[in-house]
């Protein structure tokens, strides 16, 4: 018998795409499908000619979240795994998104739900289909929000936002995404792979040393004083004057040339 891949990986232009391959049941997340995910997220924070990553589904959806029918088949079976896949799968993936030291682009090519959501709005960048959407669906099962929704959401829409989409558990359409700030951009669907792949083929020939201190004094800043946030800013303008990338830029200008980074 052939086993499915459920998770496909492939690189063009700096760019590592990965793309959730359970297309029959919506992407939905399996264990194997949430280990392979952290696996491959964390290998591409560490590979060198990986300068941006893109995340993805095959088939009509993004990702449907949790696999239910692999949740209460285990529940059932005595298994108590499935109460740890917060704490052992979710937590980790959305951590590795949002630490990501490299642009991350979710590219919404239909549903996404739940955990699935979450994960696009752990992303730096969205950008989805006309035919995607969005639900917060954990009030819908009796579960609370995961995957660092409670954190990611609110900080895109606002809480009061947050919390209709949460307790209401209703759908967004994409252009409605758009216009709450979910997502950055929609896209016919047939351009959709193309779009998000250009973007991140343009952020990989960037300054990606630059990109990552940008993420990281916004996640500092997100949090803290306006002098806890000039601080980090000193501490990250320090650093990156001194890069390779930066003199590049710089030299290139003077030059009226085009700079080319190396992350460096």
């Amino acid at each position: 018998m052939i086993t499915e891949e459920v998770l496909l990986t492939a690189d063009a232009d700096g760019v590592r795409t990965l793309t959730l391959n359970r297309p029959n049941a919506y992407n939905s997340l399996t264990v194997e499908l949430k280990e392979r995910l952290l696996a491959a997220l964390q290998e591409a924070a560490d590979a060198p000619d990986v300068r941006a990553i893109v995340l993805t589904g095959s088939g009509k959806a993004f990702c449907a979240g949790q696999d239910l029918k692999e949740h209460v088949a285990r529940l059932q079976a005595g298994d108590s795994s499935p109460l740890r896949t917060v704490h052992d799968h979710y937590n980790p993936i959305v951590r590795t998104i949002v630490g990501m030291p490299k642009p991350v682009i979710a590219a919404v090519n239909g549903p996404a739900a739940g955990a699935g959501a979450a994960f696009a709005y752990a992303a730096d960048l969205r950008i989805a289909a006309a035919s995607a959407n969005f639900m917060m669906a954990f009030a819908n099962v009796g579960l609370g929000p995961d995957s660092g929704a409670s954190w990611t959401l609110q900080r895109l829409v606002g809480y009061g936002r947050a919390a209709e989409l949460m307790l209401l558990a209703r759908t967004v359409p994409a252009d409605e995404a758009k216009q709450l700030g979910l997502v950055g951009d929609v896209v016919p669907d047939e351009e959709l792979a193309e779009r998000a792949h250009a973007v991140a083929a343009k952020l990989a020939a960037g300054p990606t040393v630059t990109y990552a201190k940008i993420k990281e004094v916004l996640a500092v800043s997100a949090e803290s004083s306006l002098e806890d946030a000039l601080l980090a800013e000193d501490a990250a303008q320090t650093l990156l004057g001194a890069t390779a990338d930066h003199r590049e830029a710089v030299e290139a200008f003077v030059a009226k040339r085009k700079p080319v980074f190396q992350g460096k």
